[in-house]
C-alpha cells in the first residue's frame, strides 16, 4: 500500500474548526475557552492545532474574537512550532511533564499574559474542555490568575464539534480501517500456539507501520484464554495455547484518526460454549448495525441491544453496549447508553462494540460505522465471521 498519498486534514479545515468553536463559545456565554490534552488523550488539542504532546501536556486557548494560542511545556517549543497550525505558542510551567522539573532560567508565560494577548483581560466565565485530563496545576493557576472568574466544564462544545465528521475526517478513518484490517490479516496468517501475546502484537505493529500508520490507535489487543475476559487490558508474555480463544483488536492511527477492528479467534476448534457465544455476538453485532440510522435516538438503540441479551438468556454476560463514538480517540463521546437521549445524525461515526464476558473467556466483535440518512456505511467488516485457525 502506498503511503505517500495518505489522507490528512487541510489547513482550511483547522481554521474552520476555530470559527465554529468561537460561535459555540458565544452561544454558551464563555469569555474564553481552554481545551486541554495529554499524550494519551490528545484529541482536543490536536483537533485545533495538529499538535500532539509528548511527555508534557498541552492546551489551546480560544477567544470569541477569533484569536487562538497553543500552550505547551517548556521543552517542546521547536517540536510545536514545526507541527502546530496555531500561532502564537506559549511555554508555561503548568504544562510541564510529570517529572516536575523546575526549568531555572527558562522564560515562560502565564495565563494573565496569554489571555490578555488574545483580548480577554478580565474573563468572567472560563470554559475548560478536556476537564477530566486537566491537571491540578493548570486549574490552580487559572484560579490564582482570575480569582473572580467562574471556571466551568465546557466538554459539550468539543462533543458538538467532533461528533459530526467532515469528508476529510472520514477519508482518514477509512484509510485507518483499511490499514487496520491489513494488519489483522497478517496476525491471522502468522499467529500460532507457543507464541506469546506480545509477539503477536509485533506482527500487527510491523504491518501497521509498513502501511502508513503514524502510531497504534490503541494498545493492540492479543488476549488469550482467560485474558480475553478483560474489557480493558494489555497483552502480556502469556504463551498462547492450542484450543484457546484469543481476542484480537487492531487499530492503526492515520493523521490522528484512531479506529479498531476486533475479532475473537480460536487456536483450533471452538468448544460448544465458545461457538454459542461467538454466534450470538455476531447476531447482536449485525442487529446493532441494522438499527443504526439518522434520527434514531441512541438510548432506544441501547435499550433494544440490552434486551436482546436478556431475551436470549445472556443477561449475565452483558457488560456495556452497543456503541461508542469514534474519531481521533478510538473511544470518544458520545457513547450509546440507556441514558443517551441524543438522536443519531448523518456522518456521526461509531465503533460498533459487541462485548460478551463469560466465566472462562470473553469476546469482542468491533467494527467502525458511519451513520447515513437511511442506515450505516461500514468502514470495516471483513472479519465478521467464525474464525478457527488450523494449528
Amino acid at each position: 500500500m502506498a503511503v505517500k498519498d495518505l489522507p490528512s486534514i487541510p489547513d482550511a479545515e483547522y481554521a474552520d474548526r476555530l470559527r465554529k468553536a468561537q460561535e459555540l463559545m458565544r452561544r454558551s456565554g464563555f469569555d474564553v475557552l481552554l481545551a486541554n490534552s495529554n499524550e494519551a488523550d490528545f484529541a482536543n488539542v490536536r483537533y485545533f492545532s495538529d499538535y500532539w504532546p509528548l511527555f508534557e501536556i498541552a492546551g489551546v486557548v480560544i477567544s470569541p474574537q477569533g484569536k487562538a494560542a497553543l500552550l505547551i511545556g517548556p521543552e517542546s517549543e521547536a517540536f510545536a512550532r514545526d507541527r502546530s497550525k496555531i500561532q502564537p505558542i506559549y511555554k508555561m510551567v503548568e504544562y510541564r511533564e510529570s517529572a516536575d522539573p523546575a526549568y531555572p532560567g527558562v522564560a515562560v508565560s502565564n495565563f494573565q499574559k496569554v489571555f490578555a494577548d488574545l483580548g480577554v483581560s478580565d474573563p468572567k466565565r472560563i470554559g475548560v474542555a478536556g476537564y477530566l485530563v486537566t491537571t491540578a496545576p493548570v486549574l490552580d493557576s487559572l484560579r490564582q490568575a482570575f480569582p473572580q472568574a467562574k471556571i466551568e466544564r465546557a466538554d459539550s462544545i468539543m462533543v458538538t464539534l467532533r461528533s459530526i465528521k467532515s469528508e476529510a475526517e472520514l477519508a482518514c478513518l477509512r484509510r485507518a480501517f483499511e490499514v487496520s484490517e491489513l494488519a489483522l490479516q497478517k496476525v491471522l496468517e502468522q499467529i500460532k500456539p507457543g507464541m506469546t501475546e506480545l509477539q503477536a502484537v509485533g506482527i500487527a505493529q510491523k504491518a501497521m507501520y509498513e502501511n502508513g500508520a503514524e502510531y497504534e490507535a490503541h494498545p493492540t489487543y492479543v488476549l488469550a484464554g482467560s485474558n480475553s475476559r478483560h474489557a480493558i487490558s494489555r497483552p502480556t508474555h502469556k504463551i498462547i495455547q492450542a484450543g484457546e480463544l484469543v481476542q484480537l483488536n487492531v487499530g492503526a492511527r492515520i493523521s490522528g484518526y484512531s479506529p479498531s477492528v476486533g475479532v475473537p479467534i480460536c487456536m483450533g476448534k471452538m468448544t460448544p460454549r465458545m461457538r454459542e457465544l461467538v454466534e450470538f455476538g455476531l447476531q447482536a453485532h449485525e442487529k446493532t448495525i441494522s438499527w443504526m440510522k439518522a434520527g434514531v435516538v441512541a438510548s432506544e438503540l441501547a435499550k433494544r441491544y440490552k434486551q436482546l441479551f436478556i431475551d436470549n438468556g445472556y443477561g449475565e454476560n452483558f457488560l456495556y453496549g452497543p456503541c461508542h463514538g469514534l474519531g481521533m480517540i478510538e473511544v470518544e463521546p458520545p457513547w450509546m447508553e440507556e441514558t443517551s437521549e441524543y438522536p443519531l445524525a448523518q456522518n456521526m461515526t461509531f465503533q460498533v462494540d459487541t462485548f460478551i464476558q463469560d466465566k472462562d473467556f470473553g469476546l469482542r466483535i468491533e467494527n467502525g460505522a458511519c451513520v447515513t440518512s437511511d442506515g450505516t456505511e461500514l468502514m470495516s467488516g471483513k472479519f465478521r465471521k467464525i474464525i478457527e485457525l488450523d494449528v
